[in-house]
This record gives C-alpha cells, structure tokens and sequence, in this order.
C-alpha cells in the first residue's frame, strides 16, 4: 500500500502543471491543478492520478469511460492575436460577435478575419478575472438589434456583476443608448474574482444570468444567502426585473430575481436542445468542478457541500459532499476542468456529436464533449489538448465549432 502510493504521489507530481484560473492571477481562485495528458489521451479519468477518494453520490458521477469521436474532422487555428476574449456567438448573418475583456467587441467573419471593432461600451473593472464577458443577442435582434452584456463594474472602492443593453450600430460600429438593467449586488471590497457571467434567453424571451460569489471567503457564504446576489442563477426580463413565475417572486427577504442558488463560480450555461432543461459547469475548488442540472428554486450546496477542498489542501466546512435539500452534481471532475464556455452541438455535419455537451477547459487546456443519456454522463473525450491553450469559449455555426483561447487563438474544428 506505502508503494503504490509512493508511486501515485510520484507520477502525479510528474503529470501535473501548475495554471492558475486567470493567467495574471494569483490569489485563492486559482486552479492549481492541470493533467498535463497527451491529445491522445481522450478520458478526463487521467490514468496517471489517482481515483478520487470521495464516496459519490452515484455511480458515474466522475471519471466515466473514454469515447473517441471516429468521424474524420479537422482543427484550423482562423485567427491569432486577438486580444483577451471571453465571449464568442454566432450572429444570424453568419459572423461571430467576440467580447474582448478590455471593453470592446469584435465581429469576425466566420473565416476569423476582422470584420468590424464595436466599442462604446460602459467602463468595465478589468482586473484579474474582470472586464467585458458574456454576450447574447435579442431573441428579436434581427429587427431590433439589441445585444446584452455583462462585465465587472467598479462601484467606488468595490465592483460586481453588471448587465447592459443597447443597439448594435455596425454603420458607427458603436453601442447607441446602452443602459445597465441588471446589478449582482452587493458590491465587493478586495476581489478581482468569480464574477460567473454567463448569459442565455430562454423561449420565452426571458434572459438567465450566472453571478459567482467573488471568492473571497465574506461573498462565499452569500451564496446560501437568498437576499444576496452572489453566487446565483437569476431569470429577468429584458428591462432586468424578475421574470415571471421565478421561484423566490413571492417569498419575503429574497430577491426575486433568483432562479438557483448556491453556486461557486458557474461560468457555463446553455439548455438541451431537446428537453429545454438548464444545464451549468462551474469552477468548484481544487478538484471540485461540477457540471449541474438546473432546476428552479434549487440550491446547489456551495460552500456547504464539495467534492473539492481549498487550493491550500484544507479542507472545506465540514468537508461532507452530500446533505439533505442541497443538489448533487450530474457530474464532477476530480482533479480539475476549470469549465470556461459550453455548447450542446446541434449540427448535422458530424452525426455521432448530435445533442452532445462541449465545455471549455481552462486550466486544463482542452475542449471535453460529454455524452448525457437520461440526464446522466456515459461519456467523455477530449479534445484539443495538444494546442495547450486555456480554452476560454464556444460557438457552433454551419454545423463547425468555433473556440476562443486566453491566448487569443480562434479555432475552428470541422468534419473533414
């Protein structure tokens, strides 16, 4: 027993690389860990680590069997250089629409080659994990241009997670009227991190937004707390009021705006494109990443329950992984994903990916697709490890999946 785990801490300390959550980031958000596997290596279980040492909540629930796609595809690099962005989605023309953290936007054709600089944007706080993120386009945007935003904004000596709208003018390549509808308060002294920022409509018009709970240990408790915005899922209208039928609409001292609760840091979100259903992957600590099944009114346990612990080794709270009225995981991954942006695909051009789940990989360098079968993960591969980049987002357009990198890479991965 001494000797095989002399020999597991051995090749663990081998075959990890060190990256932090943001690359110019060094405080307590940081993922420590990345498998530093080779591209050939399709299974996150990662053979040279050892097996997680938590009694899960279901079978399957980490490190499910490796798949390997058998469809002939390619990986094209479109575009190099390009800044710091967070965001990429497809606009009804077919160009991309890319947030850059800085304060602007771009739209690229789906080439990669410049289109237009979109700038006009509100001042964004664009430190450590801070600046423009997320983007999404009016359900209405083909006649009324309208896009929404969310970024960091600086509140005197403090800052949070805003929302905005306003016209996309590509003939003044600006932003005309734009307005901040939406405020994840309270605003935060001492953080430059876990801002979530995701955002997504839903068919009813509605827009769902992710707020992380900033890190620091005084956020991290608010995200139990149903009067704070930290660390939660909200559902709004476009003018950021509570969308109809939320959750917590009628129930006294909560914010009615809040759809789920108890969430780390979820910088993924998309739904099935089958059942509808909300799906999120969200930074967990070290070894504690989840990907979750988003139901109204459901709190999703952080920080009372984790399979992950501190990036210091300590462990969190109680250290327990399951309690009564806190949701488990669909899955999680032990040691690390650092989820960035996800996409369900849903082309044609590469059958056997229909319905499947591709999430962006920070620190652990990689694009994963997962298979889900009865809300359950059967599967999982992986994808461009070889590039060793933090992949930041995803889009999929004509049937091609488009992926943008911390290092200002866009990708394009297509059938062959």
């Amino acid at each position: 027993m001494q000797t095989n785990l002399l020999f597991y801490v051995a090749v663990t300390a081998a075959a990890v690389t060190l990256y932090s959550c943001n690359n110019n980031s060094t405080s307590q958000s940081q993922k420590k860990d990345s498998t530093a596997v080779t591209a050939d290596t399709n299974s996150a279980a990662a053979a040279l680590l050892p097996a997680s040492h938590y009694n899960t909540g279901a079978p399957g629930q980490t490190r499910v069997a490796a798949i390997k796609t058998t469809t002939p595809y390619k990986v094209e690099k479109l575009a190099e250089k390009i800044g710091r962005p967070w965001a990429i989605i497809p606009m009804p023309d077919g160009k991309l629409l890319l947030t850059e953290k800085s304060g602007y936007m771009e739209i690229r054709n789906a080439d990669g080659s410049l289109f237009k600089k979109i700038t006009g944007f509100p001042k964004v706080d664009d430190r450590g994990q801070g600046g423009l993120l997320d983007v999404a386009l009016d359900p209405a945007y083909s006649t009324n241009q309208m896009i929404y935003w969310s970024f960091s904004e600086r509140k005197d000596s403090a800052n949070l997670t805003a929302v905005a709208k306003g016209r996309l003018d590509l003939k003044d390549t600006v932003i005309k009227n734009p307005v901040i509808i939406f405020r994840a308060t309270p605003a935060l002294k001492n953080s430059e991190y876990h801002f979530g920022s995701r955002l997504l409509f839903d068919k009813e018009g509605y827009l769902f937004v992710t707020a992380g709970e900033r890190s620091i240990l005084e956020g991290r408790k608010q995200s139990q707390w149903l009067k704070s915005g930290l660390g939660k899922i909200f559902r709004i209208t476009t003018n950021g009021k509570a969308a109809p039928g939320n959750p917590f609409i009628n129930k006294a001292g909560a914010k009615p705006e809040i759809y789920s609760y108890g969430h780390r840091n979820p910088q993924s979100l998309d739904a099935h494109p089958v059942t509808g259903d909300l799906w999120e992957a969200e930074f967990g600590p070290q070894g504690g990443d989840e990907l979750n099944l988003i139901k109204p009114g459901k709190n999703y346990g952080w920080p009372v329950i984790t399979y992950g612990v501190e990036y210091s080794g300590e462990k969190i709270g109680d250290s327990i992984q399951q309690k009564e009225g806190m949701e488990q995981p669909v899955y999680f991954w032990d040691p690390v994903l650092s989820p960035g942006g996800m996409i369900f695909y849903t082309g044609d051009a590469i059958p056997e990916w229909k319905n499947n789940l591709f999430i962006c990989g920070l620190s652990s360098t990689r694009v994963v697709r997962l298979v889900i079968e009865n809300n359950k993960v059967v599967g999982e591969e992986v994808l461009l490890n070889d590039q060793r980049e933090r992949m930041r987002d995803i889009a999929q357009l004509n049937g091609m999946l488009y992926v943008v990198s911390d290092g200002g890479i866009l990708f394009r991965i297509s059938k062959k």
